[in-house]
């Protein structure tokens, strides 16, 4: 009787991962048509794309207005504010995909003593230019990752 409550477990729960394959590919398809858009200053609007591509950069009849470093300056901060208008977007879209997600057991759950797969969490990459940042190596080092992972010789 065990048994046929764990088939039933497993089937329950592969059912559950076709489903989400199903969503992840329809998520792929919505992600592609996924544009941000942000105006400053009412003279420069620039689009990007989901991937944070710029796509589109339009300037308003009264640039000639703003001085080059002006103009340079809109440019950036349209473009991050597009960028973040994506991240928006993108993270409305993942939500459903996610809550079906944390509702699947853990291997732990599933298999005693099972450690669990965590992914990394994400590093925001800086927003200033890499002229006004500090370098974080003054020797000039490379720096390399020393921490297991899949990629580690040992495996």
């Amino acid at each position: 009787m065990v048994n046929e409550r764990a088939k039933s477990d497993l089937y329950e729960i592969m059912e559950t991962v076709q489903e989400q394959f199903r969503q992840v590919e329809r998520i792929q398809r919505e992600r592609a048509d996924i544009v941000g858009k942000a105006t400053v200053r009412k003279r420069v609007t620039v689009t990007v794309n989901a991937d944070n591509k710029i796509i589109e950069t339009k300037f308003g009849a009264d640039i000639e207005d703003l001085t080059y470093p002006e103009i340079a300056k809109a440019v950036t901060e349209a473009a991050q504010l597009a960028a973040d208008d994506v991240a928006r977007q993108l993270a409305e879209l993942m939500s459903p995909f996610q809550a079906t997600r944390a509702r699947l057991p853990k291997l732990s759950d599933l298999i005693e003593g099972m450690p669990e797969l965590r992914m990394p969490g994400k590093v925001d990459a800086p927003l200033t230019p890499p002229t006004t940042r500090q370098d974080s190596f003054s020797d000039g080092a490379v720096a390399r990752d020393t921490g297991s992972a899949a990629t580690d010789s040992s495996w």
